[in-house]
């Protein structure tokens, strides 16, 4: 169990630092946006091959964001029934759901995936758009976004293994309970009162 582990921190390293890259893949999606938007509105220029990069940004989050998700408990769960049980039956029901729909689910996608990259990349295939960008890039996002994923659920299920031998805590369990809306909106609060002192400081 010792090695599962060892090798479930290993993954959600990996998925740690992907996290920090789609971060910043974040910030790029806002100054593509916004520099399409304004050349658009205010110099009536624009071109399909801006529009679509902001497209393969927005794929990109998804995809590569997913496996992070998973490991911040983040992603949605339908907890209705699940939450009357208890703790030991809820991972349970997690290690069911792994095993038999995401896993499933992913492989399948990253099998599907493959060939069709691959299709793309040989080919040299092209946006049909006038201006348009090549296709492949967008396309290996599919099989590298799922082989994520699929890495961060194998991590997820040594975890619950775990937990049920005791060997490490519920992985369920969010090291911080509070969403990241609920954060957002306290961090906001903050600034917005320290602003505030600011404003009646420099009135005083």
């Amino acid at each position: 169990m010792r090695s599962l582990l060892a090798f479930s921190r290993s993954i959600d390293a990996l998925s740690r630092l992907v996290g920090k890259v789609v971060a910043w893949v974040i910030l790029i999606v806002v100054v593509v946006s916004a520099t399409n938007a304004v050349s658009r509105k205010v110099f009536d220029m624009s071109s399909n091959a801006w529009l679509e990069l902001q497209w393969y940004l927005f794929g990109t989050i998804f995809l590569l964001a997913a496996g992070y998700t998973l490991l911040n408990n983040e992603h949605v769960r339908v907890d209705v029934l699940a939450t009357k049980f208890s703790e030991r039956t809820q991972i349970k029901i997690e290690i069911f759901g792994v095993l038999f729909f995401l896993l499933p689910v992913s492989c399948l996608v990253l099998w599907m995936g493959i060939p069709m990259f691959i299709d793309s990349f040989v080919s040299g295939e092209m946006s049909s758009n006038s201006g348009g960008l090549i296709r492949w890039p967008v396309k290996l996002l599919v099989p590298v976004g799922f082989t994520l994923l699929i890495l961060a659920a194998l991590s997820h299920l040594i975890k619950c293994i775990g937990f049920l031998k005791g060997a490490c805590p519920n992985p369920t369990v969010k090291l911080n309970a509070k969403t990241a809306e609920e954060l957002l909106a306290e961090e906001i609060a903050q600034q917005a009162a320290v602003q505030a002192q600011e404003n009646t400081k420099k009135g005083s």
